[in-house]
Protein backbone atom coordinates (compact mmCIF):
# COMPACT_ATOMS: atom_id res chain seq x y z
CA UNK A 1 0.00 0.00 0.00
CA UNK A 2 1.44 3.37 -0.95
CA UNK A 3 1.80 6.13 1.60
CA UNK A 4 -0.49 8.34 -0.47
CA UNK A 5 -3.42 6.03 0.36
CA UNK A 6 -3.12 6.61 4.08
CA UNK A 7 -4.87 9.37 5.98
CA UNK A 8 -2.76 11.16 8.55
CA UNK A 9 -4.17 11.78 12.03
CA UNK A 10 -1.30 13.19 14.05
CA UNK A 11 1.30 10.45 14.18
CA UNK A 12 -1.27 7.81 13.15
CA UNK A 13 -1.67 6.56 9.58
CA UNK A 14 -5.19 5.31 8.88
CA UNK A 15 -6.31 3.48 5.75
CA UNK A 16 -9.81 3.52 4.36
CA UNK A 17 -11.50 0.18 3.80
CA UNK A 18 -11.13 0.63 0.04
CA UNK A 19 -7.41 1.44 0.18
CA UNK A 20 -6.73 -1.41 2.60
CA UNK A 21 -8.60 -3.93 0.44
CA UNK A 22 -6.85 -2.72 -2.72
CA UNK A 23 -3.47 -2.98 -1.04
CA UNK A 24 -4.12 -6.51 0.20
CA UNK A 25 -5.52 -7.48 -3.22
CA UNK A 26 -2.36 -6.14 -4.90
CA UNK A 27 -0.17 -8.13 -2.51
CA UNK A 28 -2.21 -11.33 -3.01
CA UNK A 29 -2.02 -10.87 -6.80
CA UNK A 30 1.77 -11.25 -6.58
CA UNK A 31 1.51 -14.69 -4.97
CA UNK A 32 2.35 -17.66 -7.22
CA UNK A 33 -0.13 -20.16 -8.66
CA UNK A 34 -0.64 -23.21 -6.47
CA UNK A 35 -2.27 -26.66 -6.35
CA UNK A 36 -4.99 -27.13 -3.70
CA UNK A 37 -6.67 -30.41 -2.70
CA UNK A 38 -10.18 -30.51 -1.32
CA UNK A 39 -13.69 -31.87 -1.63
CA UNK A 40 -16.21 -30.17 -3.89
CA UNK A 41 -19.28 -28.69 -2.26
CA UNK A 42 -21.83 -26.04 -3.19
CA UNK A 43 -21.16 -26.37 -6.93
CA UNK A 44 -23.17 -23.61 -8.61
CA UNK A 45 -23.55 -22.74 -12.29
CA UNK A 46 -26.05 -20.91 -14.45
CA UNK A 47 -26.28 -20.34 -18.19
CA UNK A 48 -26.23 -16.58 -17.66
CA UNK A 49 -23.12 -16.63 -15.44
CA UNK A 50 -19.62 -16.12 -16.82
CA UNK A 51 -18.12 -18.28 -14.05
CA UNK A 52 -18.81 -21.56 -12.30
CA UNK A 53 -18.60 -21.33 -8.51
CA UNK A 54 -17.80 -24.00 -5.95
CA UNK A 55 -16.38 -24.37 -2.48
CA UNK A 56 -13.36 -26.53 -1.70
CA UNK A 57 -13.68 -28.19 1.69
CA UNK A 58 -11.00 -29.84 3.81
CA UNK A 59 -12.66 -32.99 5.24
CA UNK A 60 -10.20 -33.03 8.13
CA UNK A 61 -11.52 -29.92 9.86
CA UNK A 62 -14.19 -28.41 7.60
CA UNK A 63 -12.05 -25.49 6.40
CA UNK A 64 -13.52 -23.96 3.24
CA UNK A 65 -12.13 -22.05 0.27
CA UNK A 66 -14.49 -20.27 -2.18
CA UNK A 67 -13.39 -21.01 -5.75
CA UNK A 68 -14.40 -19.85 -9.21
CA UNK A 69 -13.45 -20.84 -12.74
CA UNK A 70 -14.52 -19.33 -16.10
CA UNK A 71 -17.47 -21.30 -17.44
CA UNK A 72 -15.80 -22.02 -20.79
CA UNK A 73 -12.76 -23.53 -19.09
CA UNK A 74 -14.93 -25.60 -16.77
CA UNK A 75 -17.08 -26.92 -19.63
CA UNK A 76 -13.95 -27.83 -21.61
CA UNK A 77 -12.78 -30.06 -18.73
CA UNK A 78 -15.92 -32.28 -19.09
CA UNK A 79 -15.66 -33.36 -15.47
CA UNK A 80 -19.36 -33.61 -14.51
CA UNK A 81 -18.34 -32.97 -10.91
CA UNK A 82 -20.60 -33.91 -8.02
CA UNK A 83 -20.65 -32.52 -4.51
CA UNK A 84 -18.41 -34.63 -2.28
CA UNK A 85 -15.81 -35.53 -4.92
CA UNK A 86 -12.13 -34.93 -4.19
CA UNK A 87 -10.23 -32.73 -6.62
CA UNK A 88 -6.92 -30.99 -7.21
CA UNK A 89 -7.37 -27.37 -8.27
CA UNK A 90 -4.61 -25.29 -9.86
CA UNK A 91 -5.06 -21.55 -9.54
CA UNK A 92 -4.09 -18.34 -7.85
CA UNK A 93 -5.53 -16.65 -4.78
CA UNK A 94 -7.27 -13.34 -5.24
CA UNK A 95 -9.23 -10.81 -3.23
CA UNK A 96 -12.31 -9.09 -4.62
CA UNK A 97 -11.48 -5.68 -3.21
CA UNK A 98 -14.97 -4.17 -3.38
CA UNK A 99 -16.33 -6.73 -0.92
CA UNK A 100 -13.16 -7.99 0.74
CA UNK A 101 -13.93 -11.52 -0.45
CA UNK A 102 -11.01 -13.95 -0.64
CA UNK A 103 -11.18 -16.83 -3.11
CA UNK A 104 -9.18 -19.10 -5.38
CA UNK A 105 -9.31 -18.31 -9.08
CA UNK A 106 -9.03 -21.75 -10.68
CA UNK A 107 -7.16 -22.33 -13.92
CA UNK A 108 -7.82 -26.06 -14.09
CA UNK A 109 -9.42 -28.81 -12.01
CA UNK A 110 -8.52 -32.50 -11.87
CA UNK A 111 -10.53 -35.25 -10.22
CA UNK A 112 -8.46 -36.97 -7.52
CA UNK A 113 -10.14 -40.05 -6.13
CA UNK A 114 -13.38 -40.17 -4.19
CA UNK A 115 -14.04 -37.67 -1.43
CA UNK A 116 -14.06 -38.98 2.14
CA UNK A 117 -17.73 -38.15 2.68
CA UNK A 118 -18.76 -39.62 -0.66
CA UNK A 119 -16.76 -42.79 -0.03
CA UNK A 120 -18.26 -43.17 3.45
CA UNK A 121 -21.77 -42.73 2.06
CA UNK A 122 -21.14 -45.34 -0.61
CA UNK A 123 -19.92 -47.83 2.02
CA UNK A 124 -22.99 -47.15 4.17
CA UNK A 125 -25.28 -47.47 1.17
CA UNK A 126 -23.85 -50.90 0.32
CA UNK A 127 -24.10 -52.02 3.95
CA UNK A 128 -27.75 -51.01 4.32
CA UNK A 129 -28.65 -52.41 0.91
CA UNK A 130 -27.12 -55.76 1.92
CA UNK A 131 -29.37 -55.74 4.99
CA UNK A 132 -32.41 -55.26 2.77
CA UNK A 133 -33.35 -51.77 3.98
CA UNK A 134 -33.78 -50.51 0.43
CA UNK A 135 -35.49 -53.62 -0.96
CA UNK A 136 -38.58 -52.98 -3.05
CA UNK A 137 -40.31 -55.92 -1.37
CA UNK A 138 -40.44 -54.16 2.01
CA UNK A 139 -41.94 -50.94 0.70
CA UNK A 140 -45.57 -50.28 1.61
CA UNK A 141 -48.32 -48.70 -0.46
CA UNK A 142 -49.63 -45.32 0.62
CA UNK A 143 -53.15 -45.24 2.09
CA UNK A 144 -55.71 -44.08 -0.46
CA UNK A 145 -57.41 -41.62 1.87
CA UNK A 146 -55.39 -41.03 5.07
CA UNK A 147 -57.37 -39.77 8.05
CA UNK A 148 -54.34 -37.95 9.40
CA UNK A 149 -51.09 -36.96 7.64
CA UNK A 150 -47.84 -36.34 9.51
CA UNK A 151 -45.31 -33.80 8.24
CA UNK A 152 -41.77 -33.67 9.63
CA UNK A 153 -39.96 -30.62 8.31
CA UNK A 154 -37.86 -27.60 9.22
CA UNK A 155 -39.23 -24.31 10.42
CA UNK A 156 -38.32 -22.64 7.12
CA UNK A 157 -41.44 -21.60 5.28
CA UNK A 158 -40.78 -23.10 1.84
CA UNK A 159 -40.87 -26.90 2.25
CA UNK A 160 -43.62 -26.84 4.87
CA UNK A 161 -45.72 -24.42 2.82
CA UNK A 162 -45.25 -26.45 -0.37
CA UNK A 163 -46.47 -29.69 1.23
CA UNK A 164 -49.41 -28.08 3.01
CA UNK A 165 -50.48 -26.14 -0.09
CA UNK A 166 -50.33 -29.23 -2.30
CA UNK A 167 -52.31 -31.34 0.20
CA UNK A 168 -55.03 -28.79 0.92
CA UNK A 169 -55.40 -27.86 -2.75
CA UNK A 170 -56.11 -31.47 -3.68
CA UNK A 171 -58.10 -32.35 -0.56
CA UNK A 172 -59.19 -29.24 1.41
CA UNK A 173 -60.45 -31.15 4.45
CA UNK A 174 -57.21 -33.10 4.94
CA UNK A 175 -55.97 -33.27 8.53
CA UNK A 176 -52.25 -32.51 8.86
CA UNK A 177 -50.07 -32.79 11.94
CA UNK A 178 -46.83 -30.82 11.58
CA UNK A 179 -43.64 -31.45 13.58
CA UNK A 180 -41.04 -28.73 13.03
CA UNK A 181 -37.48 -29.80 13.70
CA UNK A 182 -33.84 -29.24 12.82
CA UNK A 183 -33.08 -30.37 9.27
CA UNK A 184 -29.48 -29.19 8.98
CA UNK A 185 -26.35 -29.44 11.09
CA UNK A 186 -24.81 -32.02 13.45
CA UNK A 187 -27.90 -32.33 15.69
CA UNK A 188 -30.42 -32.63 12.87
CA UNK A 189 -30.50 -36.42 12.47
CA UNK A 190 -31.37 -37.11 16.12
CA UNK A 191 -33.86 -34.23 16.14
CA UNK A 192 -35.65 -35.65 13.08
CA UNK A 193 -35.71 -39.14 14.62
CA UNK A 194 -37.36 -37.73 17.76
CA UNK A 195 -39.92 -35.85 15.66
CA UNK A 196 -40.62 -38.96 13.59
CA UNK A 197 -41.29 -41.01 16.73
CA UNK A 198 -43.40 -38.25 18.27
CA UNK A 199 -45.61 -37.73 15.24
CA UNK A 200 -46.31 -41.45 14.98
CA UNK A 201 -47.93 -41.29 18.44
CA UNK A 202 -50.49 -38.85 16.99
CA UNK A 203 -52.27 -41.60 15.06
CA UNK A 204 -51.07 -40.58 11.60
CA UNK A 205 -51.57 -42.92 8.65
CA UNK A 206 -48.62 -41.64 6.61
CA UNK A 207 -45.60 -39.38 7.22
CA UNK A 208 -43.94 -36.92 4.86
CA UNK A 209 -40.29 -36.10 5.62
CA UNK A 210 -39.49 -32.91 3.75
CA UNK A 211 -36.89 -30.21 3.27
CA UNK A 212 -36.00 -27.94 0.37
CA UNK A 213 -32.80 -27.96 -1.62
CA UNK A 214 -29.34 -27.42 -0.22
CA UNK A 215 -25.69 -28.24 -0.65
CA UNK A 216 -24.16 -31.69 -0.25
CA UNK A 217 -23.25 -30.81 3.35
CA UNK A 218 -26.72 -29.41 4.07
CA UNK A 219 -28.35 -32.70 3.11
CA UNK A 220 -25.89 -35.01 4.91
CA UNK A 221 -28.19 -35.53 7.96
CA UNK A 222 -30.66 -37.27 5.64
CA UNK A 223 -28.01 -39.93 4.97
CA UNK A 224 -27.22 -40.43 8.66
CA UNK A 225 -27.45 -44.16 9.42
CA UNK A 226 -29.61 -43.60 12.50
CA UNK A 227 -32.20 -41.60 10.57
CA UNK A 228 -32.18 -44.00 7.63
CA UNK A 229 -32.91 -46.91 9.98
CA UNK A 230 -35.64 -44.91 11.73
CA UNK A 231 -37.32 -44.19 8.39
CA UNK A 232 -37.18 -47.88 7.44
CA UNK A 233 -38.58 -48.90 10.85
CA UNK A 234 -41.39 -46.32 10.91
CA UNK A 235 -44.73 -48.04 11.72
CA UNK A 236 -46.53 -46.15 8.94
CA UNK A 237 -45.51 -45.48 5.33
CA UNK A 238 -42.99 -42.67 4.81
CA UNK A 239 -42.72 -40.33 1.83
CA UNK A 240 -39.26 -38.76 1.55
CA UNK A 241 -39.12 -35.38 -0.19
CA UNK A 242 -35.62 -34.04 0.36
CA UNK A 243 -33.79 -31.54 -1.82
CA UNK A 244 -34.25 -31.36 -5.56
CA UNK A 245 -34.87 -34.14 -8.06
CA UNK A 246 -31.15 -34.79 -8.61
CA UNK A 247 -30.50 -35.21 -4.87
CA UNK A 248 -30.77 -38.75 -3.48
CA UNK A 249 -29.95 -38.95 0.24
CA UNK A 250 -30.11 -42.44 1.74
CA UNK A 251 -33.42 -41.76 3.50
CA UNK A 252 -34.96 -41.55 0.01
CA UNK A 253 -33.94 -45.16 -0.57
CA UNK A 254 -35.27 -46.33 2.81
CA UNK A 255 -38.61 -44.54 2.49
CA UNK A 256 -41.65 -46.30 1.06
CA UNK A 257 -42.03 -43.61 -1.60
CA UNK A 258 -39.59 -41.01 -2.84
CA UNK A 259 -41.00 -37.68 -4.06
CA UNK A 260 -38.92 -35.38 -6.23
CA UNK A 261 -40.03 -32.25 -4.34
CA UNK A 262 -42.11 -31.33 -1.26
CA UNK A 263 -44.93 -30.26 -3.61
CA UNK A 264 -44.87 -33.66 -5.30
CA UNK A 265 -45.04 -35.34 -1.88
CA UNK A 266 -48.17 -33.38 -0.99
CA UNK A 267 -49.83 -34.53 -4.19
CA UNK A 268 -48.94 -38.15 -3.55
CA UNK A 269 -50.50 -38.54 -0.11
CA UNK A 270 -54.09 -37.48 -0.91
CA UNK A 271 -56.44 -38.04 -3.85
CA UNK A 272 -57.85 -35.16 -5.84
CA UNK A 273 -61.12 -34.23 -4.12
CA UNK A 274 -62.84 -32.96 -7.26
CA UNK A 275 -61.90 -36.08 -9.22
CA UNK A 276 -62.98 -38.34 -6.36
CA UNK A 277 -66.33 -36.56 -6.09
CA UNK A 278 -66.89 -36.91 -9.83
CA UNK A 279 -66.16 -40.64 -9.67
CA UNK A 280 -68.58 -41.09 -6.77
CA UNK A 281 -71.28 -39.16 -8.60
CA UNK A 282 -70.73 -41.31 -11.69
CA UNK A 283 -70.95 -44.49 -9.61
CA UNK A 284 -74.13 -43.26 -7.91
CA UNK A 285 -75.71 -42.46 -11.25
CA UNK A 286 -74.74 -45.88 -12.59
CA UNK A 287 -76.36 -47.62 -9.62
CA UNK A 288 -79.58 -45.66 -10.09
CA UNK A 289 -79.85 -46.93 -13.64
Amino acid sequence: MSKAEALQYGDRKVYTVASFNRGVADWIARLPTIWIEGEVTELRRHAAWANVFLTLKDPADGSCLPTSIPRGQFDALRLDLLDGERVHVYGRPELFAAKGEFKLRALTIERFGEGDHLAALERLKKKLAAEGLFAQARKRSLPFLPRKIGLVTGNDAAAKRDVITAVTTRFPSAHLVVAETLVQGPRAALAMIASLHEICTEGVDVVVLARGGGSFDDLLPFSDERLVRAVAACPVPVVSAVGHEQDTPLCDLAADVRASTPTAAGRLVVPDHAELTARLDAARTSLQH
